[in-house]
């Protein structure tokens, strides 16, 4: 077990959320390991995208697994005396049957795991309502009939059946629906069932003892962490432990956003 306490109390040059080129990342893992050295991290976790059981353009595929786990272990052997690398994944929530604590995962000999929520049920389908807004938009009408409350309240369903299943260490972007739902729907976050889903994810983190992740990817182009500033309060007042991560895609992006969040949150 990683003791996460230790290594964000004795450095901020860290990230736990980085993606490669068996997801949707675009660099290879070794160009993600180089960069992160030159900027001084003490400390890199790989995240990608985890398997699920149906086609998915961002998602790993379960035959490359092996390589993934491969990669992972030439890159300690190369590298591994000027930094600590770690072998994760984003494991997407799905339902009862696949997400964090399916016994798949067990198999893996993961350093840590990272549960997310990014799939909406619709049907008998899986939508993903994660990505750029213009997208978001499309399926908003293709699938949804534009109910934007259905998509918040499943996106928050999804996330507290996933903490209560368990099987993971840090939570992932627990807000992340909150962007494209507040571009649908401008103040939406405001709202007061809106806010009480969000205290009540809060409060299972607390009560499950997990690792809250504030994700600093999308503060350049859209202005917010995940979660959201305004929940920074309500963490702190539990002291539920956070991580700083970038969820890095490319090399140049490891660090983005990383000293805005440890002002913002640490102040």
């Amino acid at each position: 077990m990683i003791d996460f306490q230790k290594i964000t109390t004795s450095s901020r040059r860290y990230n736990f959320h980085a993606h490669t080129q068996f997801c949707d990342g675009r660099a290879p893992m070794e160009d993600f390991i180089v960069k992160a050295i030159e900027e001084g991290f003490t400390d890199y976790g790989f995240s990608p995208h985890s398997p699920i059981p149906f086609e998915s353009p961002c998602n790993m595929k379960q035959s490359d697994v092996a390589a993934y786990t491969a990669e992972t272990e030439r890159l300690k052997a190369l590298y591994g005396d000027r930094i600590n690398i770690y072998r994760s994944m984003e494991i997407d929530y799905i339902d009862a049957n696949w997400g964090p604590s399916s016994p798949y995962f067990d198999s893996l000999g993961l350093d840590y795991r990272i549960g997310s929520v990014h799939f909406i049920p619709c049907g008998d389908i899986f939508v993903d309502t994660d990505g750029r807004y213009s997208s978001f938009q499309v399926k908003m009408e293709k699938y949804f009939d534009n109910d934007i409350r259905y998509v918040v309240d499943s996106f928050y369903r999804q996330t507290l059946a996933m903490i209560e299943a368990g099987g993971f260490d840090i939570i992932g972007h627990f807000d992340k629906i909150g962007s494209n739902a507040s571009y649908f729907q401008p103040g939406i976050e405001n709202e007061e069932w809106y806010a009480a889903h969000v205290k009540n994810v809060i409060e299972a983190i607390k009560d499950n003892h997990l690792i809250v992740e504030i994700n600093t990817k999308s503060l350049a182009e859209h202005g917010r962490f995940f979660p959201n500033a305004r929940y920074f309060d309500a963490i702190r007042r539990y002291d539920i432990p956070v991580i700083v991560n970038s969820d890095a895609h490319v090399p140049a992006l490891i660090n983005a956003g990383r000293f805005e969040a440890f002002e913002a949150y640490f102040k």
